[in-house]
């Protein structure tokens, strides 16, 4: 049992263990799988990328949202995904400012060609074309720096403006085939038995576009119908032919000559040779040596079938030259590159503004023979300093200005009358200017922090325009004070009525400013005046009187109650004990008249005081009356005597003389130790102020009569102040900019004997010095000489002595027949070395550089042959005899101007005459009109100041509204007189009566107060009666008084209210006779006896300036006035009294144009001469505008620029010559050279110069491009294929849709091809080359098919274009009219042929017979017209010839009824005859048998209509 224990538990053990590893295991495998499935359902998101934020330039950052999303799109934490791939949240950029906009642009490209779109499921060009298919054409478009031009990313451009289309819909043609001309005639053939071909040509007129067929040949051949050679002659012809040089090579070792006749060593001086054979051709370190050899060609003889024949078949004397000598082609030599210069730029912006650096290399030895030319000596590329930040950032300019100067009138007004600078007080507009300037910025590092350089640089570093020099300014005009009229005089007061001891006091008047002083010295008038008087009040009582009341009874004598209320001198109303010291009235005796008393009216009102002050020659006075109304019965009281119905009293007793303050002007504004402690604590605004200063002024009290007197004769309470605080000014001191930079000294080289150039600097003004400041330097322009310019090296070219003549070796020369002898042309050479100034030896690159071309170092020589004319080297030029002509020349040089006169024509303005007094006011009462007027004296012409506009008197007038007073005259009225009675009517002398009075105008302004004036100053319409009825009550009559005021309207009038007036009964009458009404009443009616009052402004006057201002800011006016509801303009007291509304805004301020000449600049210096050579050089020269003319200113010239002719030099130059026909240097037929002259002439550069030779030292060196004088060429010998000479250029050809051009330019074209001679070799030579070029004023063609009239039913169709030039192409083959011409179905009818209609017709003579569908039957034959023309019309065929082989057939047996002589034959008349018998026949056989059937018939069975019908058939 123990056994068996111990061995299960070690079982379960084990068991236990291997489930929880498979359990391990399991959960592992699980966990790996879901890591493996985390890892494919987690993947990162990103966002757009945002804007770039942070420090300008490639300082800054761009951001984008990064997160971790599922499979199935919802968000989760970043650490459910790869944190290997996730992807970068921020990388840097370059972050643009707005200053980058001057330094980036688009650079937008032009359009590429419209190319096709491929259609959906097909090739491009599937489609059927009509007129043109759509298309997509591309242009580059690049984000570029404007300093270097390189390309940067596309986002700073963006910055600022959208980018531009890269592409765009079009439409491209449908495909043009290639156009050919007509081919020409054929060539002829040779006169020979020869074998031969002939052929033709034609030339391309336009080339294929857009997908079109290409050119078909552009020749053909044809064999020529030569005869068969007799027996003897030659069938072919024979040519020596030549060929190309062969490359030139040194002669073998064992061919050179040791005598040194071959070889020449250059390094070696003129008189010494190399003797040692080849080894004289090793390089030397010095000069480069010239190598001489030789080259060969072939010579053969050629059989016109283009197959050799012996030479012999074409010796020729001279035989032609199979070698000759030649130079060894060495290449150029060049040393090293030199070491990289340093960049070119030391700043910049970021990555984005690379520079530029260079390297260089001299020529150790230039080429020789047709060794390749020197390369580039210099080699640019765009550098950085690999790719971190620059040293420092690269400064930016700005414009900069000073202070505007003061403004100054004069300048604007010399432009328009210099007469202007006279007058001292100019004011309104004018011109004010400062200086434009450039400065440098510099963005310091690390900071980005803008640092501005003050010193000036030149304007042409700012961009941008500059900003203006000069602008419109105003001057305040000085405007004098303007003050109201003086009011009445007051009471007498106290000067103080809260002190008020003493018997003295003042009576005083005031005036208030209407307008402020703006700019004079002068201050305001005094606005006070006082008089002393005595007995002075400041309170009185002011007394209104009640009714009268009888002591006894209705009337006799009684007292009539007073009011009494204490008034200040202000009218207002105080307190009763303030006027406790006068006397209160309180009660005046009064009397009501009884029935039977006299009645006196009442005191009319106290007339105008006389004078309005007293003096000892006059006194004022003043005076009232009073009437007698009734006249008294018996035992009444009696009427008071005549003088006491009028009482007099003085008025205005005080004396003429008045007294006010007067004050000095205010001291300049100085500083006052007392208002220091106020600097700290009041601000002040406006301009910059350095505290508080005090003014002062002294007082005076003046006597209207004598000047000035002691203070106390004015009152004190008004003594006007002495001592005010005012702004003390900053001293401002000049501001100048720094020195600008010293201007370059050239970094070329100077000639030694150059004059001394030199460099300046200057400096500008800011800020000008004011109030105390320190004054502005004297200097602000410096100027000194250049130091250390380099002086350019000298250099010279030694040439050395010729070589030895050198020929072709012997063992070359001696296999050539009749060349056994060491003679003819050859080689020789120098050597030519480069020195310094100093004769040293030097470099050959500064020789090419300083001394120009290199001397030639080859030469052509002639050794000559034992047989040839050998002539001596020429003799000096003998001296000219005296005893016969001789000629000598000089020359000379044509210099100097040429002078044309011109006259530029000086502007004249309009000129209008000086203002005309103003005219008096239209109206006399009110708002009115004064006009003054200037007239046109001389016109503008030539650009001068345009006139105003004038009216038809040409003058130009100015309006403003003006203002009389209605109160200015008034009617005066005196007293009544007594009422008259008639008494020869009436003995009682009581009843009606008239009575009458004066009246008078007077003058109401204060300074001729009550002075009488012409009645016709006054109203007429307002004139007061001067006579009227009246009544003189009779004794115990009833007596009532005279009627009283109409009571006023309401404002607002109403006919419902009513109007009364009263009188009051003053005697009752003793009989019972009723008193008269005491009352009337009439209703309220508009514009009778009821008006309505209202504000009425004037419009807006014209601009007015100051006296001395011609433009600038001014006041305009409008009045106001008091206009009644009928119209009429009375007083504005009417108004006030009513107290309306007034209009606030009578006066405005306003500008008056300024007419501103256009300024400009002074002229620039002349420019470089367009020519550098001969006549018709212009120079130029310019002006700027710096003032825009404003207004009716002088306006800117059209031209601002003037052209001058240069000096005129004469020009030197090479002139190429034509290149002469092939020359094949003894040959018939082979290569050869083509050659042409350079030649130096001399002309004037003008279109129609002619040139005369000259020396070529005169032209200098010579043309590096144009130098190629000599071209290879060939000239083909009989049976060789050879291409054509270029066709001419077609007419210029524009691609056209419908018409309309599709394109701008044009193209033309031309052609050549190959031109077979020989049978033989016709299929092994063909090709053909086409050229095209753009070309200008091009035109649209036309392309239509042309048709030849039918022959034989064939015609001929060819294409011509719309100038009538026939083509091959262009035409559409789809729209090609038929060539042959058939008819459906054929025409086999006898007599039938097919018509140009494609039907079938009968020939003429016979007529068609047609079927019911329209096809021909037969022909039949009309009768008569064998011999005459047929009167009968047929369908077709009336002009067609009888000549067809049908007619021929039938013509013996068919039926002719005519003669010859056109008349019928017996024949006819017998079948007539014969005919006629037959029908008569038939009636009579019909008349019999229808006669028997009717009498055997009961009822005739119903008969059909006889219908008729034509099968078609001939037997009909």
């Amino acid at each position: 049992m123990l056994l068996q224990q111990n061995w299960v538990s070690p079982h379960w053990a084990w068991q236990s263990l291997g489930k929880s590893f498979l359990l391990f295991v399991f959960l592992m495998l699980q966990t790996a799988d879901l890591e493996a499935r985390r890892g494919h359902q987690f993947v990162w998101k990103t966002g757009h990328w945002g804007r770039c934020v942070g420090d300008c330039g490639s300082g800054g950052v761009r951001s984008r949202a990064v997160w971790c999303t599922h499979v199935e799109g919802w968000t989760t934490y970043h650490a459910n995904c790869d944190q290997k791939d996730k992807p970068e949240s921020q990388r840097r950029c370059f972050k643009v400012c707005d200053w980058h906009l001057e330094l980036f642009e688009w650079e937008v490209l032009g359009w590429e060609r419209c190319g096709l779109v491929p259609f959906a499921g097909g090739e491009v060009g599937a489609r059927a074309c009509v007129t043109a298919q759509h298309g997509l054409q591309h242009r580059s478009v690049r984000c570029l720096q404007k300093l270097n031009r390189t390309i940067v990313t596309n986002e700073i451009c963006e910055y600022f403006t959208p980018q531009p289309p890269a592409e765009q819909a079009c439409l491209v043609p449908c495909p043009r085939d290639c156009v050919v001309s007509e081919f020409s005639s054929w060539s002829e053939c040779g006169t020979g038995c020869a074998k031969s071909l002939q052929h033709r040509m034609r030339a391309v007129i336009a080339p294929p576009l857009y997908g079109g067929a290409p050119c078909p040949n552009l020749t053909e051949s044809r064999a020529c119908g030569a005869p068969t050679c007799p027996l003897g002659e030659e069938e072919h012809t024979y040519s020596l032919r030549v060929g190309s040089w062969g490359e030139c090579q040194l002669p073998h070792p064992k061919d050179v000559d040791l005598a040194g006749r071959t070889m020449q060593d250059l390094s070696l001086d003129s008189g010494e040779r190399s003797t040692s054979g080849l080894q004289g051709y090793k390089p030397h370190h010095r000069p480069r040596e010239v190598e001489i050899g030789y080259q060969t060609r072939q010579v053969r003889c050629v059989r016109s079938d283009g197959k050799n024949a012996a030479l012999s078949l074409c010796m020729q004397d001279p035989v032609p030259l199979t070698f000759k000598s030649c130079v060894i082609a060495k290449d150029c030599e060049t040393s090293e590159w030199s070491a990289w210069s340093a960049c070119s730029r030391t700043c910049g912006w970021g990555d984005l503004a690379p520079g530029f650096r260079s390297r260089h290399r001299g020529v150790r030895s230039v080429a020789v023979g047709t060794g390749k030319p020197c390369p580039e000596l210099e080699e640019r590329e765009a550098c950085s300093v690999g790719g971190k930040e620059l040293p420092q950032p690269c400064p930016r300019f700005a414009w900069r200005t000073s202070e505007w100067k003061a403004c100054q009138v004069s300048l604007l007004l010399d432009q328009e009358d210099p007469r202007y600078q006279k007058h001292v007080d100019l004011c309104g507009g004018g011109i004010q200017t400062r200086e434009v300037y450039c400065v440098q910025i510099t963005v310091e590092l690390g900071m980005h922090r803008l640092k501005e350089v003050t010193r000036p640089v030149d304007g042409k570093l700012c961009l941008g325009p500059a900003p203006s020099a000069s602008q419109l300014c105003n001057v305040p005009c000085p405007a004098e004070c303007v003050v109201s009229a003086w009011s009445v005089w007051g009471p007498c007061l106290h000067e103080n009525c809260q002190d008020h001891h003493g018997g003295r006091g003042f009576r005083m008047r005031q005036r208030q400013v209407i307008v402020d002083p703006v700019g004079t010295l002068a201050d305001c008038p005094h606005l006070i005046e006082s008089i002393p008087c005595e007995d002075p009040v400041c309170y009185e009582w002011i007394v209104s009187e009640g009714i009268c009341v009888t002591d006894h009874g209705k009337c006799g004598p009684g007292n009539r109650i007073l009011k009494a209320v204490c008034k200040n001198k202000k009218g207002e109303e105080v307190s009763h004990h303030l006027c406790s010291e006068l006397p209160r009235p309180e009660v005046v005796a009064c009397e009501i008249p009884c029935a039977t008393d006299c009645v006196i009216s009442e005191w009319s009102p106290w007339s105008p005081c006389s004078h309005s002050c007293s003096s000892k020659n006059a006194e004022g006075s003043q005076s009232r009356s009073r009437s007698i109304l009734a006249l008294p019965a018996e035992g009444g009281k009696a009427c008071p005597p005549d003088r006491a119905l009028q009482e007099h009293r003085a008025c205005n007793d005080h004396p003429c003389v008045h007294f006010f303050w007067e004050t000095s002007p205010w001291s300049p504004c100085s500083e006052d130790v007392l208002v220091t402690a106020l600097n700290a604590t009041i601000n002040w605004s406006g301009e910059a102020t350095c505290g508080v200063g005090i003014q002062t002024r002294k007082v005076f009290c003046m006597k209207s009569s004598s000047g000035q007197v002691t203070p106390k004769r004015c009152p004190e309470s008004i003594r006007p102040e002495t001592v005010r605080p005012c702004l003390l000014l900053c001293k401002k001191d000049c501001v100048v900019t720094p020195f600008s930079e010293w201007t370059r000294c050239p970094t070329a080289c100077q000639s030694g004997n150059a004059t001394a150039v030199k460099q300046s600097r200057y400096r500008i003004i800011i800020q000008d010095a004011a109030h105390g400041g320190q004054a502005c330097p004297d200097t602000l322009y410096e100027e000194r000489e250049c130091e250390d310019i380099p002086v350019c090296p000298v250099y010279r070219w030694k040439t050395h002595r010729w070589s030895h003549c050198v020929l072709v070796p012997d063992s070359v020369r001696q296999g050539v027949p009749g060349h056994n002898e060491a003679c003819g042309h050859g080689l020789q050479s120098r050597a030519v070395t480069c020195l310094s100034e100093y004769d040293d030896s030097a470099d050959v690159g500064d020789c090419m550089r300083w001394a120009g071309s290199m001397p030639s170092l080859v030469q052509e020589c002639l050794i000559p042959c034992k047989d040839d004319c050998t002539f001596s080297p020429w003799s000096k030029f003998t001296a000219c005899s005296f005893d016969c002509e001789s000629t000598r020349s000089r020359r000379r040089s044509l210099t100097g101007y040429i002078e044309e006169s011109c006259t530029v024509p000086c502007p004249f303005d309009c000129k209008l005459s000086d203002w005309s007094s103003w005219s008096p006011c239209s109206s006399s009462c009110g708002p009115g009109v004064k006009v003054r007027y200037r007239w046109l004296k001389e016109k503008p012409y030539n650009g001068g100041r345009p006139c105003p506009k004038l009216d038809l008197k040409n003058q130009v007038y100015e309006a403003v509204p003006c203002y009389s007073e209605c109160n200015q005259y008034s009617w005066v009225v005196e007293p009544w007189s007594p009422c008259k009675i008639n008494s020869e009517q009436n003995s009682l002398h009581c009843g009606e009566g008239i009575q009458t009075r004066k009246v008078r105008c007077v003058s109401t302004a204060e300074e001729h107060g009550g002075e009488t004036v012409p009645n016709a100053l006054c109203n007429q319409a307002e004139i007061p009666d001067m006579m009227q009825k009246c009544s003189l009550y009779c004794p115990s009559e009833c007596a009532v008084s005279d009627w009283g005021q109409w009571s006023t309207c309401p404002q607002v009038c109403d006919p419902n209210i009513m109007q009364t007036r009263t009188r009051q009964v003053l005697r009752s009458s003793v009989n019972t006779k009723p008193c008269p009404e005491e009352s009337q009443m009439k209703p309220c009616i508009l514009n009778q006896n009821c008006f309505q009052y209202q504000y009425n402004l004037t419009g807006w006057s014209g601009c007015q300036l100051g006296a001395n201002a011609t433009c600038g800011r001014g006041e305009r006016h409008r009045l106001l006035s008091c206009r009644r509801s009928d119209g009429a303009t009375v007083s504005t007291q009417l108004c006030q009294r009513l107290r309306l509304e007034k209009p606030v805004q009578t006066r405005s301020r306003c500008v008056v144009a300024c007419a501103v000449d256009c300024q400009l600049s002074a002229w620039s210096a002349w420019s470089q001469c367009s020519h550098t050579c001969g006549a018709g050089g212009q120079m130029v020269r310019g002006r700027s505008v710096v003032l825009r003319a404003a207004g009716e200113g002088r306006p800117c010239p059209e031209q601002l620029t003037q052209h001058r002719s240069c000096p005129v030099k004469p020009c030197y130059s090479w002139l190429l010559g034509p290149w002469s026909p092939c020359r094949l240097q003894g040959g018939q037929c082979g290569d050869g050279l083509q050659v042409r002259n350079l030649t130096c002439v001399v002309h004037d550069a003008s279109d129609s110069a002619t040139s005369k030779p000259v020396e070529n030292a005169l032209c200098g060196e010579l043309p590096s491009k144009e130098s190629v004088l000599q071209l290879p060429c060939s000239v083909p010998c009989p049976g060789d294929c050879h291409l054509t000479e270029w066709s001419e250029w077609s007419s210029c050809e524009l691609t056209c849709i419908n018409g309309r051009s599709f394109e701008t330019t044009g193209r033309q074209s031309r052609s050549r091809a190959f031109i077979v001679q020989s049978p033989e070799n016709q299929e092994s030579c063909s090709g053909q080359a086409m050229e095209t070029r753009p070309c200008s004023g091009g035109k649209c063609y036309d392309y239509l098919w042309k048709t030849s009239l039918w022959r034989d039913n064939v015609r001929t169709v060819w294409c011509q274009r719309s100038d009538g030039m026939n083509v091959t192409g262009g035409c559409a083959l789809r729209t090609k009219p038929a060539e042959v011409r058939h008819c459906s179905p054929p025409c086999r009818k006898p007599f039938s042929y097919c018509t140009q209609r494609g039907v079938c017709g009968c020939e003429r003579g016979y007529t068609e017979i047609m079927r019911s569908n329209g096809f021909l039957d037969y022909c039949m034959k009309v009768p008569g017209l064998e011999d005459k023309k047929a009167d009968v019309k047929t369908i077709a065929g009336k002009n067609k010839p009888v000549n067809s082989k049908m007619h021929d057939i039938f013509k013996g047996w068919s039926i002719q009824p005519f003669n010859p002589d056109g008349k019928l034959k017996m024949w006819v008349y017998g079948v007539s005859a014969g005919g006629f018998l037959i029908i008569v026949f038939l009636i009579f056989t019909s008349y019999l048998m229808c006669k028997k059937t009717k009498q055997h018939q009961s009822t005739p069975p119903q008969q059909k209509p006889l219908t008729l019908a034509y099968d078609g058939d001939i037997d009909m």
